[in-house]
């Protein structure tokens, strides 16, 4: 007879998977968490442990089976901990988004009825107090970092320390308590509570079964042969499902190790110091790392600067074939040219992005431009796409290694169907399918035909090849008045290749041509006015100066030359432009927390820019408020220039000339 804990086959929930590593590999290293620049371990035995006593000192307070706990903070152990512990007790845990204001994360509170939350800091704190008045049924919170609450009195505020003593305490009171509770759960049970980003209005809590998680994480790790030997960095919200799946689902199925940064802003050097082997993150990381890959290259000595275009010449011409081993396709004299640029340039770039141990990369959540990922293939990262939803358990496509195309997402991943609607949408069977949108069986009833698809409202089509190609959100793909596809996404994604262009979002459903608000990227563009001599007092001033335009304006220009030869695209060519005042924000409902543009939003709040764009007006005048991290608003005016851009001949027409 197995001792408890060492049977995997009886793994069938995330606190029996958890049992089973302390069993069969106690000793092994689970988690890093870097404090004050050091990094802590604790092994798969202890982790055990403290989840133990977080799960005994919850039930000491009155959380029972089937009740809904709060996880709000960065990437830290005892939040994944608490999450443990929550599925331990047959409870739900509910990870918010750590910089949500109060009132949003009040919606979120009442919808999925939370009593207990676990946060990191006094910041999280002061937001859950803040709202407490207008919802007294939150009992408990409990915090991991002291600094600030010594002088706090409220009586329902409790440190994680004193949780788990109180836990210990229960423990040894009850002995057999915590394991007759992990023996109670039921891998159909509700393991987490996921909340949608709430594009086009409030977000809709997706439940997912440890069956459906443990089945999405397992497929996953088969599907490229991850072991408890690797390493990820936790460092992506943990309320977003890719956290979730990556950072702690894979964990518990494969073992691996998970590692949680001192801080965002760490997170590169924390990254370099781990040297992760499987890496994941939304393409708007891999724009801002290539940003700041750009940044020091504009300020390197002029011998580093051309050697670095060089060999990046040489790289965009065979690298990915050398990726994919297809050598054969590649030159001698290209391939010892590659050998010289990965000594002198595309290794020392790997080191500084901290990707050298890399043995894959994903990207996923949004559409990512083609260049950009090109880019980070050709200097040997194994960089891959892959497709799904919250609501998938993001288990849907995934390229093989070998088998990269830069516009499609890859096959269907094993146990997974899909369809494509006569609408074009992409319709899902997948093994980590949702349970249900919690209290919603409408909303739940609207995205699952009545034979069992889920709806992802992507519109998309197969290739010759079997591999799925994503165009656009379903519902943003129109046609200008001439008939001509727009495809806003596939545009914008285009535009914020570039370094200085940080936001993007298009214009033109039924319209006569297609036009474009543009954000940029107030580090790198701030970083090309310094070293022009160019003074500004902030963002705005830096968004509406001449030289800025100027830049903006061969950037869409370049999208333009792009998209001319794209005989179905090639007429949505960006006629005119404008440089936003402002950033987008998601404080001010104008991106998701996932960083997802809500482009209705945006053009209702500024339909006076968006017609003025459209009117061929030079400048609109706009006034608007703001709103602060802490609540408050204030007022921002500003004069938008607006610019026209050169467009190109479309290819068919030059063919047929």
């Amino acid at each position: 007879m197995s001792q408890p804990g060492t049977d995997p086959a009886a793994a069938d929930t995330f606190p029996r998977l958890l049992l089973h590593h302390a069993a069969v590999r106690g000793d092994r290293t689970a988690i890093r968490e870097k404090d004050l620049g050091i990094w802590l371990s604790w092994t798969w035995r202890q982790v055990a442990d403290e989840v133990r006593a977080a799960a005994c000192g919850l039930a000491a307070l009155g959380f029972k089976r089937g009740m809904t706990l709060a996880v709000i903070g960065d990437n830290r152990p005892r939040l994944y901990w608490s999450m443990a512990a929550t599925q331990a007790l047959g409870g739900i845990p509910v990870p918010l988004y750590q910089d949500a204001i109060a009132q949003e994360m009040l919606f979120v509170l009442e919808n999925a009825e939370v009593e207990f939350a676990v946060v990191e800091d006094q910041e999280q704190v002061d937001k859950l107090l803040e709202i407490r008045a207008k919802y007294p049924r939150l009992k408990h919170i409990i915090y991991d970092d002291p600094r600030g609450l010594r002088n706090y009195p409220d009586p329902e505020l409790l440190s994680f320390d004193r949780l788990q003593d109180l836990g210990r305490e229960h423990d040894r009171a009850h002995p057999g308590f915590y394991d007759n509770e992990i023996a109670l759960g039921q891998p159909r049970d509700t393991a987490v509570m996921l909340y949608t980003s709430g594009t086009t209005g409030n977000p809709k809590g997706v439940c997912h079964t440890h069956a459906s998680l443990i089945a999405a994480a397992s497929g996953d790790i088969a599907f490229d042969g991850f072991t408890a030997e690797d390493e990820v960095l936790s460092y992506l919200p943990m309320a977003w499902v890719g956290d979730h799946l990556f950072s702690y689902a894979q964990a518990l199925v494969a073992g691996f190790c998970v590692n949680c940064p001192e801080s965002s802003e760490t997170v590169p050097i924390d990254l370099r110091e781990i040297g992760p082997t499987y890496y994941f993150a939304p393409p708007r990381v891999f724009e801002n790392l290539l940003t700041t890959v750009m940044i020091r290259m504009e300020d390197a000595a002029r011998f580093k600067q051309r050697l670095f275009h060089y060999f990046m010449g040489v790289a965009k011409r065979c690298g990915a074939k050398i990726m994919d081993g297809r050598t054969a396709e590649v030159s001698l004299g290209d391939r010892l040219l590659y050998f010289i640029g990965d000594l002198l340039v595309y290794g020392p770039l790997r080191n500084v992005l901290g990707m050298s141990r890399i043995r894959v990369a994903y990207t996923g959540g949004a559409a990512i431009g083609p260049d950009l990922f090109d880019f980070y293939r050709s200097i040997g990262v194994n960089l891959k796409q892959l497709y799904g939803q919250t609501e998938t358990g993001v288990y849907v496509c995934k390229q093989p290694t070998g088998k990269v195309k830069l516009d499609c997402v890859g096959p269907p991943l094993p146990g997974v169907e899909i369809r494509i609607a006569p609408n074009g949408e992409v319709q899902v069977k997948s093994p980590g399918m949702l349970k249900e949108y919690y209290k919603r069986p409408d909303a739940t009833a609207e995205s699952i035909t009545p034979d069992g698809w889920f709806m992802t409202g992507d519109a998309g089509f197969f290739d010759r090849d079997g591999d799925l190609k994503i165009i656009d959100r379903a519902k943003d793909v129109g046609k200008l008045k001439d008939g001509t596809m727009f495809a806003p996404q596939y545009i914008e994604n285009k535009l914020k290749f570039f370094p200085h262009i940080k936001e993007a979002v298009a214009f033109g459903h039924d319209r006569e041509m297609c036009t474009a608000f543009i954000n940029i990227d107030l580090g790198s563009v701030g970083n090309w006015a310094e070293r022009r001599g160019i003074a500004y007092s902030g963002y705005t001033d830096l968004a509406q100066r001449d030289a800025v335009y100027d830049l903006v304006q061969e950037c869409v220009e370049k999208v333009n030359r792009d998209l001319a030869s794209d005989a179905q695209l090639g007429n949505s060519q960006i006629r005119r432009f404008l440089v936003l005042h402002k950033e987008l924000d998601a404080d001010d409902g104008e991106l998701t927390r996932t960083r997802k543009v809500r482009r209705g939003f945006i053009a209702e709040r500024y339909a006076q820019l968006v017609n003025a764009l459209f009117a061929g007006d030079t400048h609109c005048e706009i006034e608007g408020q703001i709103k602060f991290e802490d609540g408050r608003t204030g007022t921002i005016r500003a004069d938008v220039k607006i610019r026209d851009a050169k467009t190109f001949p479309v290819e068919r027409e030059r063919k047929a000339a």
